[in-house]
């Protein structure tokens, strides 16, 4: 059976991709995740015998709604603003605060928490700018200049890629 821990990632992997179903079997149990518009349920079953290919092996839900054994919801995220400060024209003087690791960027401490930064914040090089959660691990990134925010380049909840750039600082001078 798998754990708690592997269902939450296979229910992240979901939510990440355009996939609208996954099944996964092992000796003893068979686990299949489908998404739903309102988030994502996970039903495991005891394991089945294997079934010719030709024939279906999912069995379509029954007409009253089952208990699933597990329903995750797509957790609330904190919005950061959407209103991102134009291209910006004049590069000489501009910073790249870029991802050190593949992650999620979340832009606030907690849901409820206002963002760290916004656009026309001021920052020194060790104010912290946004959290990249990487393998349940929350890494503060720091703004590593003295200047000012101008541009947020990813949206909150995003996944970025290692040396993908976050946000735009235009250096003091």
């Amino acid at each position: 059976m798998l754990t708690i821990y592997e269902l939450k990632e296979l229910v992240k992997l979901l939510e990440q991709t355009d996939v609208e179903s996954i099944e996964v079997k092992n000796e003893d149990s068979r686990v299949a995740i489908k998404r739903r518009t309102n988030g994502v349920v996970v039903q495991a079953q005891p394991a089945v015998t294997v079934v010719p290919a030709p024939v279906k092996a999912v069995a379509p839900a029954p007409a009253a709604p089952a208990k699933p054994v597990v329903e995750a919801v797509r957790p609330a995220v904190v919005e950061t603003p959407k209103v991102l400060a134009p291209a910006v024209e004049d590069t000489a003087n501009l910073h790249k605060v870029t991802s050190p690791m593949v992650g999620t960027f979340y832009a606030a401490p907690a849901i409820d928490a206002a963002p760290y930064v916004s656009v026309g914040s001021r920052v020194q090089k060790s104010t912290i700018v946004c959290i990249v959660e990487a393998m349940k691990l929350f890494n503060e990134i720091e703004a590593e200049v003295n200047g000012e925010i101008v541009q947020i380049l990813v949206e909150n909840g995003q996944l970025v890629e290692l040396g993908q750039p976050l946000f735009l600082v235009k250096t003091a001078q």
